[in-house]
């Protein structure tokens, strides 16, 4: 089956890294997989987004138009990727940043205060974790052992207690995203 997903937000919150290591989860996972990273040339602070296609069969295309799933870490993301998400589809909005509710009620929207988790769990810069760990619980496409398992495998010098931490981060984003 063909999911077509939008990790999207700023420069420096991680959403290529995290998108990656979605990318090694599914691959892992025995899935066909595309990682199509996307950033303005201030990096830092600008806009970014990533494509992560996955399948049971090859890809024939890295680009998404329509998404099956939509990560928001911030406002102006929401904005721009929230109309081409598919009606059935899923969006997962980091409720720290985005004060407002979806807009559309043809899709389902998980909501996650991922930002003030990651503060509560001791940095801000786990927050791309627990936005992947809600996308576990919401999409079931893939589960949070294998998120965490694939940690480590992704990022090999991680040293423990960051592994630790994200860990924490990735079960706090599963355990804490919520519907309305």
């Amino acid at each position: 089956m063909l999911n077509k997903i939008i990790v999207a937000g700023f420069g420096g919150q991680g959403i290529i890294v995290g998108a990656k290591m979605l990318a090694v989860t599914l691959m892992r996972d025995g899935k066909e997989v595309t990682h199509f990273p996307s950033y303005g040339a201030e990096m830092r602070g600008g806009t970014c987004n990533c494509f992560v296609v996955t399948s049971d069969k090859p890809i024939a295309s890295p680009m998404v138009k329509i998404s099956d799933v939509a990560m928001i870490f911030n406002k102006p993301s929401k904005a721009k990727f929230e109309p081409n998400i598919k009606k059935g589809g899923i969006m997962i909005l980091n409720k720290s940043l985005i004060d407002e509710d979806a807009s559309r009620d043809d899709i389902t929207t998980y909501y996650v205060d991922a930002t003030n988790i990651a503060d509560e769990l001791g940095s801000a810069k786990c927050t791309n974790m627990v936005m992947f760990g809600a996308f576990a619980k919401a999409t079931g496409l893939v589960s949070l052992e294998s998120l965490i398992g694939a940690l480590k495998y992704t990022f090999p010098k991680m040293k423990d207690e960051l592994f630790e931490l994200n860990k924490k981060a990735l079960t706090a984003g599963y355990e804490k995203a919520f519907t309305k």
